[in-house]
Order: structure tokens, then sequence, then C-alpha cells
């Protein structure tokens, strides 16, 4: 197996290359959560005041789905320039960008102050987090994928994973201790802000941690190939990365983006959309709906890495098939614990509901980095992430929030998640097992005749 014959890296390197994904990618999504949190709290009230509560959750939802509308951008841009210049250079940009966007809007006057100027503000700031989150993801798993033991893929590479729930746990912690020890007109009035206002103390901690790895080497060698394939053939120029994952990658495009319909959906579902279904409709306190969400993260954080490594011992898509099948069976009793307000079912709701999440989540970062060849990964792997997001989580929290005003009840939300399972399934069935591909032999030979992932594969095993 071509996976065999590649050497892992000494362990204090690759643990500093994950502490530094890890790091990093926990600073974003803990900003990408906030305003998600504080758009089902506080937005409502602070930037859309003159509606009703319901159209005014709606709304700041709205402004919560144009994040993802500018997450594909950010994964054509991060991807061009990652897959040109190397993953490095682009991580520390996208950490700068969402950091300053973060923290200008905790300084962000409101609607009370400064009129329709607010809202604009916010989705002009709202689109540049999703435009940094778009390229972050790309990156951050594919550095510690390019330098990780081949064996343990699936593990090292679920670890940037882990940011999602522990910046959601970062996120959900602050507003929980503010909303405990505040309030509520302190909370709406200034407290909110602080927890905006912290990212900036983050992103230099990360920034520091991520300026001190190194380049991927297996990003380096492609590099150094692609250098002397222009030498001997005159120096013709190399295809965009975007033309080459178009032409030689579209399936595993397409299967990425429906592999990511269900994990994307149930989790914006789980972890946004319950903070409003629970204080409407179940007549749960949000201190309490925070708590659960907090509880429940803390749970997903710790089951992702386990879930990594055992899509090393049996395959990605028998883990991935396992999550989608299991949170498309969870919907209809997750709604029913949390209709009976006990505060012991919300947790178990939400707490299983993210264990079948990560069965999907975890492998993904392997899964996707072993389908691209390595000048054109960072393209196609955040075009198939991203992409995906704008149909997927994007419009989850707003389609669930509208069904249940629509509806008054949660049977067709579960059926919306439910659909987006089958989706999932089928895209996973499609697809070819990856696991014991060699990231460096999944490489053009040149630009007339590359060498695809399937064809490194069948050579691999």
């Amino acid at each position: 197996m071509a996976s065999a014959t590649t050497a892992p890296p000494p362990p204090g390197n690759l643990k500093r290359i994950v502490a530094a994904s890890l790091i990093g990618t926990t600073i974003e999504w803990y900003d990408f959560f906030l305003y998600g949190s504080a758009a089902a709290l506080v937005f409502n009230k602070l930037f859309f005041p003159d509606s009703d509560p319901l159209v005014g959750t709606l709304l700041s939802f709205l402004t919560y789905a144009v994040g993802f509308a500018a997450r594909p951008l950010g994964a054509l841009v991060f991807g061009h320039y990652g897959d040109r210049l190397g993953r490095k250079k682009l991580l520390v940009l996208s950490l700068l960008l969402m950091g300053a966007a973060t923290f200008a809007i905790g300084l962000l006057p409101t609607h009370a102050t400064i009129g329709t100027a607010a809202p604009v503000l916010l989705t002009v700031l709202r689109l540049v987090q999703g435009f940094a989150l778009g390229g972050e993801w790309g990156g951050a798993v594919l550095l510690v994928s390019e330098h990780g033991d081949a064996r343990r893929r699936g593990f090292w590479a679920s670890w940037p994973q882990t940011g999602a729930p522990a910046g959601q746990l970062l996120a959900t912690g602050v507003l929980s201790l503010l909303t405990a020890v505040l309030s509520d007109s302190a909370f709406v009035s200034w407290g909110w802000r602080i927890p905006f206002l912290l990212s900036g103390v983050l992103v230099i901690v990360g920034l520091w941690i991520r300026l001190s790895v190194d380049e991927s080497p297996v990003f380096k060698q492609a590099l150094a190939q692609a250098e002397a394939r222009k030498v001997a053939h005159a120096a013709t120029a190399e295809k965009l990365p975007l033309v080459s994952v178009l032409r030689h990658h579209w399936r595993d495009v397409l299967v990425a983006m429906g592999a990511r319909m269900a994990e994307n959906i149930s989790y914006y579902v789980i972890t946004a959309f319950i903070l409003v279904y629970a204080t409407t409709s179940a007549g749960v306190s949000k201190q309490t709906a925070l708590n659960a969400v907090l509880i429940a993260s803390a749970v997903h954080f710790a089951v992702i890495p386990a879930w990594g490594a055992l899509s090393d011992r049996i395959g990605r898509r028998p883990v991935y098939l396992l999550g989608a099948v299991g949170v498309g069976l969870w919907m209809f009793p997750f709604f029913s614990l949390i209709d009976t307000g006990g505060f012991g079912n919300l947790i178990l709701a939400v707490t299983v509901g993210l264990v079948l999440h990560g069965a999907m989540y975890a492998p993904q970062a392997a899964f996707f980095s072993e389908m691209f060849a390595t000048r054109m990964r960072y393209s196609g792997a955040s075009i198939g992430a991203q992409f995906a997001s704008v149909a997927a989580g994007a419009p989850a929290p707003l389609i669930a929030t509208a069904l249940l005003s629509d509806y008054g009840n949660s049977t067709p939300i579960a059926l919306y998640v439910i659909a987006a399972a089958v989706l999932t399934v089928i895209a996973i069935g499609l697809a070819k097992e990856t696991r014991h591909r060699d990231l460096a032999d999944i490489e053009p030979a040149d630009d007339a005749e590359p060498v695809t992932a399937r064809a490194a594969d069948a050579h691999s095993v």
C-alpha cells in the first residue's frame, strides 16, 4: 500500500502542526459560532427592532446565512493561492481577516444609534467572516493531512475538526457565563459585546502559534516537481487549480458536496436552531438551552478523534455512513426529548445528535484531502466543502425557523434533516474508499495527462 510507505514525521513536529491548526480553527469557529448564537439571542432586538419576535429572528438568521454565501468565494480565492503559494501563508491571512471582522462587530453601533446602517454594517462584517472561514477549513486540514502519518491520517486530520466544537464550546461558554452573571437588560445593552472583543486577544495567540510551523512537505515536493516540469517543457504555463479541479475531479467535488448535506444541516439545526426552538416551543430558558449545547459540545469535541481513529481502521465511508444514517434516525427522538422541557432530556437530545454528527465530521478532513491531487487539493477540498455550505448550513436555521412558523411543530423540520441524510447516504454510496491513498502519489504526471486520485488509488492497493 502506498500509504504504508509514507514515513511519519517526528512526533513533536506533528503535534506542533496539529496544535497550530486546532488553535487557529478553534478561534475562527469561535468567531463564526458566536455570531450564530448572538443572532438567536440578541441581534433580532438590536438590529431588527421593528419586527415581531419571530420575524426578527428570521431576519437575524438571514444575516447569519449571508456569511455562508461568502464562503465559496473564500474557498475559490484561498484555494487558488493556497495551491500556488502554500498552505501556511493563507492560514495566517484567514485568521487575521476573521479576527478583525469579529472584533469590529463588538464595536458596532446598533439600530437605535445609527438606524438602518447598523444591519448593513453587520451584514458586511458577516461577509468578511464567511470569506475568511471559506479559506480557513481547507488549509487547516491539509496542513495536518500532508504532514501526518499516513497510517493514522484519519485520527490526526480529525483534530482540526475539533476546532468546530471547541469554538462552539468557547462561544457558548462565554455567552452562558455572561447571561448567568448579567441581567437581561445589561446583556442586551453591552454584555453581548464582550465575547466579540475577546476575539482580538485570541487572534494574537493564534497568529503566534501559526507563524511557528513549517509549510507542508507534500506541497513543497509537488511545487518543486511543477517547477521542474515547467523547465522541461519550455516554461509551459500551469493550469489554474480551479480549472484542473473541474476537469479532473468534478465527480469528487460532487461527492464532497453531497457528503456535506446531512453533516452541515444537522449541525446547525442541533446547535443554532435549537436555541430558538427550545426557548419558543418548549418553554426552556435561554440559559438552560445554552448550557445543554455547552455540555454536548464538550462530548462532541471528545468523540471526534475517536471517530477519526476508527476511520483509519475500517475506512472513511463506513464511519461516514453510520453518522448520516444515525442523524436521520435521531431527528424525531431529538425533538420529542426537547418537547418535554427537561434539562436532562435536552442534554441527551443534543449530545446524541452531535455524537452522530461527529461520525461524519471526523473522517471528512482526511476523506476530502485524499480525493484530490496536491497542486489542486486546497481548491478541490475547499470548493467541495464550502459550496455545499451555501445550500446546506446557510439556510438551515432559516428553513427550520420558517417551518416552525408555518406548521407550529417539529415534524417538517425532522423530515428536512432526514431528506439531507438521504442525499448524503447516496453521495457516500457512490464514493470510493480513500484511506489507503498516499497523498504524495496523487499528483499529476503532467498537465496533459494527470494521475487522478482514482488512478493513484488503483496503484496503491
